[in-house]
Parts: structure tokens; sequence; C-alpha cells
């Protein structure tokens, strides 16, 4: 279970709901989408659907959420384990990130990608072996 690419939250929240003054950002998300192969986590995935579900101008159902997650089935998710955690423990001391954030770099580690597409970490950063980009910048 390997990725190129892995996917924050960020990017799949635009997709399904990027309306308005994100329409931009929505465009982006979906081409990326569509050409890059890309991988997951369970952590990011529970995000995505918090977020759609409670936090969006436009909330989605959590149906509608269901069906974009069931969408990325055919993509790598990474699971969240003990060891994950354990890494991403370390790797927000080492990086001075939050958790979250370390937790979203190890698993795209996991999955073997070398880049994260993220608004959320510095763009161009390198962080181990993975490498951020803003996909919006």
């Amino acid at each position: 279970m390997t990725a190129k690419a892995f996917f924050d939250t960020n990017v799949l929240v635009y997709a399904a709901v990027g309306t308005g003054r994100d329409e931009r950002k929505r465009k982006r998300a979906l081409d990326l989408i569509d050409s890059e192969d890309f991988g997951t986590s369970a952590q990011v995935l529970q995000e995505f659907f918090v977020t759609v579900v409670k936090k969006a101008t436009r909330p989605l159902t959590a149906e509608q959420a269901l069906e974009w997650i069931e969408q990325w089935t055919e993509f790598p998710c990474q699971p969240v384990d003990h060891q994950l955690v354990r890494i991403a423990v370390e790797q927000s001391a080492r990086y001075r990130v939050s958790y979250w954030d370390a937790a979203i770099l190890a698993a795209a580690e996991a999955l073997g990608s070398s880049t994260v597409y993220s608004e959320d970490l510095n763009d161009g950063q390198i962080y181990g072996r993975v490498r951020v980009v803003n996909p919006f910048v």
C-alpha cells in the first residue's frame, strides 16, 4: 500500500464543499484528486467527516459525507495504530508542530509518499522524507 502523494484534510474538504469564495480551491482540489496517485489516513477521513458535516458553511448530511469517503476507498488509507501515534508524538517534538500535523506527516511517510498536499503546514518545508506543498498558493 503506497501512494506518491498524501492529501491532508483541507484538500478533500475543498473538493466537497469549496463553493463561493473557495471555488478556485475546489477546482484545484478536484484536479488533484483526478490527477494524483494519492493516499490519505483514517485521521484525515475522520477530520473530513466532522468538518463537512459540522463546521462547513453549507454542511453536508452524514450520508453525503459518507458518499465522498466511499469514493476514496480505492486509494490507500493509512490506519492510525499505536506505532503511528508514537511516531507522531516524536515528530511533533522534533519538528515543533502539533500532534495532529505530525500524525499527517507520519501517515504520509508510512504510505511512502514524497509529497503532502496541505495548506496547514509550511509550503516547501521538508519533514523527514516528505515535502509539503500548498496546492492553493
